[in-house]
């Protein structure tokens, strides 16, 4: 019997993960989530330099290299919530993580723009396998405030990776080339299978596993498709990530072209960053007690009226570095609020597909918000302004969707699922 498992027993409660502790759970499934971010916003100093070596014509096409990678890891979602549901989460995760670590190693070696183009979506493909067995892990082992807890706990740890990340391609790029970032994520990739493939026990017992039967697996789709709850708030929480990913497409078009940072960069989109881990944390401290509906429906609604004002200033001519700064990281504060609630309520309602479920929900996310993105990414024309007015449409989206999938009302109390 594990140590973690006589400190349970003493206490009377049987750990959900037996062997490991609380705090290595979350820590693992927070670098489960870093994996992703780490492999978005290591390379955003770097984008010129890329853009440079591989004859890419315009400022605005590469972002190519950052929606690649964001559809190969939604798409390949699909897939792994099934296989994962059938085999288990061990043997399909460090599958994933595999393929991470060699399509990053790939990337190093790649001497035109199509080749960076396949090796990115099958970086997130590989990534994909992070994403989506980190939910149903959690899953697997809590349910209702408790799985909303969890993951905004790992949020906090997973947000550093943003805040840290650009700094350190910043500094990769300033003492070798580019192609040592993509070094750099590949042994981050090798790590965390080690770390895995040691520690992470199997959270899917074989007595509930579903095999894999077409039917089934439509029969399991179908059932996430057709509930209220988790394609509601699924639909909303796209919305709202399409707002990240349009900020993520442009940050160093706005904060190098428009406001003029240089190497400063990384500083300013750190600062942001901080504001997302600082609401995850507020998130994981108050979401017991007042609920998920609470808020994440008070953060939705503030996000989107300081969209409105932002906007409205960015119209009128009154967009500086500061004003960006200020409302753009009081936004980041809001979207903590948002998004990991959000994640908890979709899945909810689904546990027993948890695996399905979180396909279902990183499949839409995240081809949605990285479509929504793309577009918004596109339309930069040298100002801030596309981005900030994406910002306001995407929220009063999301506020209309969570209306109709609250049936006209908001802040209702949450009903706890049982696991």
């Amino acid at each position: 019997m594990t140590r973690s498992m006589v400190s349970a027993g003493r206490q009377g409660v049987a750990t959900p993960h037996p062997g490991m502790g609380f705090r290595e759970f979350v820590a693992i499934v927070a670098s489960l989530m870093a994996v992703n971010a780490l492999a978005i916003d290591a390379m955003l100093p770097a984008l010129p330099q890329i853009g440079e070596a591989l004859s890419i014509a315009t400022e605005n096409q590469r972002q190519f290299i950052i929606t690649a990678y964001l559809l190969g890891f939604g798409v390949a979602q699909l897939a792994y919530g099934p296989l994962s549901d059938r085999f288990g989460r061990r043997p399909v995760l460090l599958f994933g993580l595999v393929i991470y670590t060699i399509a990053s190693c790939a990337a190093m070696l790649v001497t035109s723009f199509d080749q960076m183009i396949f090796a990115r979506l099958m970086q997130g493909v590989g990534s994909a396998a992070a994403r989506v067995l980190a939910v149903s892990i959690v899953r697997d082992c809590y349910s209702g405030r408790q799985m909303a807890r969890v993951m905004s706990i790992a949020f906090i740890m997973f947000i550093l990776v943003p805040v840290i990340a650009p700094s350190v391609g910043q500094a990769i790029v300033l003492v070798a080339p580019w192609e040592w970032i993509f070094l750099v994520l590949g042994l981050a990739g090798f790590g965390l299978a080690s770390w895995i493939m040691l520690r992470l026990p199997e959270t899917l017992p074989p007595e509930r596993r579903n095999p894999i039967v077409l039917s089934a697996v439509f029969a399991a789709f179908r059932l996430v498709a057709t509930n209220r709850l988790c394609l509601g708030y699924t639909l909303a929480a796209a919305s709202i990530l399409g707002c990240l990913f349009g900020f993520i497409n442009s940050a160093q078009q706005i904060f190098v072209d428009v406001f003029d940072t240089g190497s400063a960069f990384p500083i300013y989109f750190a600062s942001i960053a901080l504001f997302m881990a600082l609401s995850s944390f507020v998130n994981s401290r108050i979401v017991e007690r007042y609920g998920t509906r609470v808020v994440s429906h008070t953060g939705l609604l503030a996000f989107t009226s300081i969209a409105i004002i932002h906007a409205s200033m960015a119209l009128s001519g009154h967009e500086s570095l500061v004003v960006f700064l200020v409302l753009q990281s009081l936004m980041m504060f809001c979207f903590g609020l948002v998004m990991s609630n959000f994640s908890a309520m979709a899945m909810d309602p689904v546990g027993m597909v948890a695996g399905t479920a979180a396909s279902f929900q990183g499949f839409v996310t995240t081809v949605g918000g990285a479509l929504l993105g793309f577009y918004i990414g596109q339309h930069y024309d040298g100002t801030a302004t596309p981005v900030i007015l994406g910002y306001a449409c995407l929220g009063m989206l999301s506020i209309v969707i969570v209306l109709i999938t609250e049936k006209g009302r908001l802040f209702r109390p949450t009903v706890t699922a049982s696991r």
